[in-house]
C-alpha cells in the first residue's frame, strides 16, 4: 500500500465563504447577509489537549480527517503537499464529498474497495454509517464518516482512527491477493457539520435546528434560487412536500426592531416546499 502521514492526524478547519444576499419571498425584507464566521486559531496543543479530554468532536464547524499509512512496517512520512486535491468545486448532494453519496469515478476496483467499507462499518453498530465514499483513478479513496447519535453527524477522533485502521487492514489482506491494486491511498474524515443535508431523510434528523435552506419557487430550469433560515415545522409525506418556519435569527428580524424578536405575523408564516424545488438545506451555525 502507499505510504502516507503515518500515525499523523490531520485537522482542517472548514469556514464558509461569504455568502451571497439571501432573499425569502414573501418576507424577503427581513433577510440580509450572513454573517461569516471568523476561524479562531489553535496551536497544536490546544488541537491535541481538545482531542484527548473530549469523547466526541464537539466543535461544529471543524471537519477532521485521518491519512492513514497504509504499510505499517515503513515509518517514511509522505509531505502532505503530494496528495491529491479534491474538486474545489460548490458542494452538491451526491458528490462523494461534503454533498455525501457514492462516487466511484469508474475505477475498476472502486466497488470491491465500498463493499470492504461496508463491511468494516458494521463493527461500529448501527450509530455510524458512511456518509460519503470516493475513489479517484490515481488510486485514493476519501471516506467520511457519519456517526449518528452526535449532534452534528461528527464521530470522535479515537473512532476515526479505528475504523481508518480496520479498513487498511482489509485492504492490505485483499491487495495482496491481488484483487485490489496494493498501492491504494486512504484519507478517513468527519463530513463537518457545514455538509449537505439530503431531503427529505436528514431533516427530521436535524429538526431542531435551523438550517440555510436554498430553493426555487419555479420548477422551470434556470429560476433564480432563494435562500432563507428556517426551522423545520413538518414533512408531508404523501404530497412530497416540506413545511418551514422562520428561525429567529437577526437575519429574519427587521432592522428597524432594534433587536426586538420577531413578530407574530413572521412567526405564523409558513413556507411549502416541494421536495424537487429544495436545492441545498446545510445546518446554520451562526444560531449558537
Amino acid at each position: 500500500m502507499r505510504n502516507y502521514s503515518v500515525n499523523s492526524i490531520r485537522l482542517f478547519f472548514k469556514y464558509r465563504a461569504p455568502r451571497k444576499k439571501l432573499s425569502s419571498s414573501p418576507l424577503s425584507h427581513y433577510i440580509h447577509t450572513l454573517p461569516t464566521q471568523t476561524p479562531k486559531k489553535l496551536g497544536l496543543f490546544e488541537i491535541c489537549e481538545s482531542v484527548k479530554t473530549a469523547s466526541t468532536f464537539v466543535k461544529p464547524t471543524c471537519n477532521f480527517a485521518y491519512s492513514t499509512d497504509l504499510n505499517d512496517s515503513n515509518d517514511e512520512v509522505e509531505p502532505i503537499d503530494s496528495w491529491e486535491e479534491e474538486d474545489d468545486a460548490e458542494p452538491e448532494v451526491g458528490d462523494g464529498g461534503n454533498g455525501g453519496g457514492i462516487v466511484l469515478q469508474n475505477c475498476t476496483w472502486g466497488q470491491q474497495a465500498l463493499a470492504i467499507a461496508q463491511e468494516v462499518i458494521l463493527q461500529f453498530g448501527e450509530d455510524m454509517e458512511l456518509y460519503a465514499f470516493k475513489t479517484s483513478p490515481q488510486g485514493y479513496i476519501y471516506v467520511r464518516l457519519d456517526k449518528l447519535s452526535n449532534e452534528y453527524g461528527c464521530p470522535s477522533m479515537e473512532e476515526i482512527e479505528s475504523f481508518s485502521r480496520q479498513y487498511k487492514k482489509r485492504l492490505d489482506e485483499v491487495g495482496a491477493t491481488g484483487e485490489i491494486p496494493d498501492d491504494l491511498a486512504l484519507e478517513v474524515s468527519s463530513p463537518g457539520a457545514d455538509r449537505l443535508l439530503r431531503v427529505p431523510d436528514d431533516l427530521s434528523r436535524f429538526e431542531d435546528m435551523p438550517m440555510i435552506v436554498s430553493y426555487t419557487e419555479d420548477s422551470v430550469a434556470g429560476c433564480s434560487e432563494n435562500t432563507g433560515v428556517y426551522f423545520l415545522d413538518s414533512i408531508e409525506t404523501e404530497s412530497g412536500c416540506c413545511i418551514w418556519k422562520l428561525a429567529d435569527v437577526k437575519e429574519n428580524r427587521d432592522p428597524s426592531a432594534k433587536g426586538r424578536p420577531m413578530s407574530r405575523k413572521q412567526k405564523d408564516w409558513r413556507l411549502k416546499l416541494p421536495y424537487a424545488k429544495v436545492k441545498r438545506v446545510s445546518l446554520y451555525l451562526n444560531y449558537y
